[in-house]
This record gives C-alpha cells, structure tokens and sequence, in this order.
C-alpha cells in the first residue's frame, strides 16, 4: 500500500522497509502493519492533538512532571512549544508505560521505540500468524472466563506495584493470542501516586474487565478486587508476589451523601462514555 506520510521519515531512516496494510483507526491513533527487515511489526501512528477525540485528556495528564524546568513551564503556559512537549510527554507515556511493564511481566506488546510519533512495537498474533483478536471479539467459556480473569487482575496488581494505572482498560484494550490476554494503548496511563483520579481509574479498569468476564462466569460480579489492591498500595504492603482473594470488607462508617452524589454522577457519566466507545468501535467495524 502506499507508504503514509507520518511513516515516510521511518522509511528514510531504514527502520521500516514495507506498509503492508493498515489494521485500525481508532480515537487517538492509526495502527499499520509493517515490515521491518525480517520483522513484521505494528506502526502506531499518534494523531495530532486536534484530531484526537480523547475525552478529559487533562485528568490523564495530571502528575505527569518534565524533568525540564523550561519544557515544565512551557507547558503550563499553554505556548506553541509547550503544546508540541506536552504531546510528546502523551506518546512517550505509552512508550515508558510498555518498556515498564513489560519488565514488570505484564504481558504488553514488546516496543522497538517512539520515533516522530511513530510507535514501532511488537505484532501480537494468533496461531494462524493473523493479528490476534481483541477480547470483545472473542467468546469463551465460565472456566476460560475465571482463568483470564485472574490472569488480568494480577496484571492490573503488577502494573499498580510498578506505580502505574492503565486508566482506560476494557475489553476493547485486551488482545487474547494463544497464550492469554495481551494489555494494548497505554498514552494516558496514569502515575498510581501522584494523580488524584488514579484510585477512581482503578476501579473502573477492574470493573469493565470483571464485568467483561462476568458474562461468562456471573459470580465474578461480586469480587471487589480494586478496593482490595488499593487498600493494600495505599498502606505499602502490596507487591508483586500478593496473593488477591477479591475480597474487601468495606467500611460501616456513615457515608457523606454529597460525595456519594458525586461518585454517582462521575460513574454515570464514565458509563455513558463506555457506551459511546463501544458504538464507535462497532462503526469503525
């Protein structure tokens, strides 16, 4: 196919030899097939900041700190050279986020490097050597459903004990190949200790995936694995080798009806949010 304008440099530099196809477009970005030397590989292609549909982008991008002052200035002020940082700082999250977790042993796509808002990272692929289905593509049965649940909670505890929250992770974000779930689109991963909506984001992450599998095997429904592992990061005792029960013994204080209220509307409005990007995803089907 004709080689995309954003990939040209790469194919000047030599780092990719052939666009063999494209896979996706979605909100945030285009995803290519490549060939790189003997390699076939996925270019991620990150749209320009005001093309990118991503909802509150800034609740994502708080915590996020430049180590330079200058660079930190700029983009608080908002100029042209802060905004062309702070898209750079949303690319290279991803790229950090991958390097990090796959150290962590998450199993995330293995990445090859940003390069002009180009993500090069790893093809995940099915027996057949076709791209690997996302989860929502898939259907399995209640065993299957309880195995890749367990498996994609431990991943969600091993991205915690690395300081990180996926912040958008639902069954659109999974890859299933024939070794289990693969975690996918890390831009707006979130710092676990210096980003105020990081606990909330938590939740919802663990709630979309148990949800997902709890079509599968119901009684999934009650597990309260979020509240149990940030109960535990907050304290400082959870770490890679914590076992999860899933279960939580929540407070019996009374609650403040106000927050409560608030809770309410932002789980509605995220809800809502969920909704439109299942419909979007349908579309771009």
């Amino acid at each position: 196919m004709k080689i995309p304008k954003r990939i040209q440099p790469l194919v000047d530099e030599g780092l990719v030899d052939e666009v063999i196809s494209q896979l996706m477009s979605g909100k945030e970005a285009t995803v290519f097939m490549v060939r790189c030397g003997e390699n076939i590989r996925c270019a991620k292609v990150y749209k320009e900041a005001n093309k990118r549909s991503f909802k509150k982008a800034a609740q994502y991008q708080e915590g996020r700190k430049s180590r330079n002052s200058r660079r930190a200035r700029a983009m608080e002020k908002g100029s042209k050279y802060g905004r062309n940082q702070q898209e750079q700082a949303w690319q290279n999250a991803e790229v950090d986020a991958l390097y990090t977790l796959d150290m962590a042993g998450v199993r995330v796509p293995e990445p090859y490097g940003c390069f002009d808002g180009v993500l090069l990272m790893e093809l995940i692929t099915d027996d057949e050597g076709d791209v690997a289905p996302r989860l929502n593509d898939i259907s399995m049965s209640a065993e299957q459903a309880r195995e890749d649940h367990h498996v994609v909670m431990v991943y969600i505890k091993l991205m915690l004990c690395s300081g990180i929250v996926h912040g958008d992770l639902s069954e659109f974000n999974v890859l299933v190949d024939a070794y289990g779930p693969v975690i996918i689109d890390l831009p707006q991963a979130v710092d676990a200790s210096s980003n105020n909506n990081a606990k909330s984001m938590l939740i919802r992450d663990v709630h979309n995936m148990t949800t997902y599998y709890a079509q599968y095997a119901p009684e999934l429904a009650n597990s309260k694995y979020a509240l149990e592992m940030w109960a535990l990061y907050e304290s400082g005792e959870l770490t890679p080798e914590t076992e999860l029960s899933g279960l939580f013994a929540e407070s019996t204080q009374l609650a403040n009806v106000d927050n409560v209220l608030e809770e309410i509307k932002a789980a509605f409005a995220e809800e809502q949010e969920r909704l439109e990007r299942i419909q979007e995803a349908n579309e771009v089907e």
